[in-house]
């Protein structure tokens, strides 16, 4: 599991500094440290308790700092990277960033397992009792939900169709069942394909009850989980089921991501939008109305990609890796998007 920052404070006479403090102001200074920083006690009570203004005891814990007397060090388990989470989170403005170690082997392959665990346990501190969970295709959204072990009793419900209906029991429809088993709640799968032939065939899908009544919850989601694909084989199952011709012509188009069925250029706008007409997937706007998305996607194939869905303001949150948050923090910082979403915590 992973939990937040462990603070861990020593109070004792360290290094030369220290020394220069009379024996008596050490032992008052230690003693004073131990009360702030380990009890928990407040200035005041520290100040009552010694006979002192609590101006004296704020003086007193600075210096402590100063010259060595107390360390404070900030510990995160070895695999997440605290540092380039807190950058990346700054860069583009997101509400919570979360960096995990890259695989020691050299992989090409996107997605490292192991995103889906940290963003297992994200979920678990994101997602409230009674709360509306929704989850997109994608290899890193099934990890994820292969990975939950724990989750608050709530709705789920699946926000895209399948990559193929014949593989459906095995992809997001069950990690839609899986999430639901966890939490207590129910679910609610989408038993159709993601791409149709043609706009009449996707609008007559939507319209059939099972589908139609997951498409009902979708103005209800309060926290989306959602996976990001580079425009190129292998890395985007939308332009693995498109035609030769088809991928040229979004090409053309400048498309340099694909989330959910939606295509970005690198600017992070919305491009190719006609696609959509022909997909079962939930709206952009729907998407953008969501308090929390967040998305699950890492490697160096990935991110340009990354970057682009970041720009476009429908994110809130990501988990990552460190070969993806490298490249992502070289590049060009460009405009930040704002988030047009109600805070969570107010």
């Amino acid at each position: 599991m992973y939990g937040s920052e462990e603070i861990a404070v020593t109070s004792r006479p360290a290094g030369r500094s220290a020394l220069r403090m009379g024996p008596a102001e050490l032992v008052q200074a230690a003693a004073m440290a131990r009360r702030f920083y380990l009890e928990g006690k407040s200035k005041i009570q520290i100040a009552e308790e010694f006979g002192v203004s609590r101006f004296k005891v704020a003086r007193v814990l600075e210096t402590a700092l100063e010259r060595d007397l107390v360390r404070i060090e900030i510990r995160v388990p070895a695999e997440l990277d605290a540092d380039r989470s807190d950058a990346l989170r700054a860069r583009f403005g997101l509400r919570h960033a979360v960096v995990v170690e890259s695989p020691a082997e050299v992989d090409e392959s996107p997605d490292p397992e192991n995103l889906g665990e940290v963003a297992a346990d994200l979920l678990g501190e994101l997602v409230s009792e009674g709360d509306v969970l929704g989850l997109a295709w994608g290899r890193s959204t099934i990890h994820m939900a292969a990975a939950l072990d724990r989750l608050p009793p709530c709705t789920v419900v699946q926000l895209t169709g399948v990559y193929d209906a014949g593989t459906a029991e095995r992809g997001s429809v069950e990690a839609v069942r899986r999430a639901a088993q966890v939490s207590g709640g129910e679910a609610h799968p989408i038993y159709a394909p993601m791409l149709l032939p043609d706009p009449a065939t996707a609008a007559a899908l939507r319209h059939q009850t099972g589908i139609a009544r997951a498409f009902e919850y979708f103005d209800k989601v309060t926290v989306a989980c959602v996976s990001i694909g580079s425009w190129e084989p292998g890395i985007s199952t939308v332009h693995d089921m498109l035609s030769a011709e088809e991928r040229a012509h979004y090409a053309s188009l400048g498309v340099a991501a694909e989330m959910s069925a939606h295509l970005f250029d690198s600017e992070g706008r919305r491009v190719g939008r006609d696609l959509g007409e022909r997909c079962i997937t939930v709206e952009a706007d729907r998407l953008r109305r969501i308090p929390e998305v967040v998305a699950i996607a890492g490697g160096q194939r990935k991110a340009e990609a990354i970057g682009a869905v970041l720009r476009s303001g429908l994110v809130t949150s990501l988990v990552t890796d460190t070969a993806a948050a490298d490249l992502l923090l070289s590049a060009e910082p460009g405009p930040r998007p704002a988030l047009e979403r109600a805070d969570p915590d107010g």
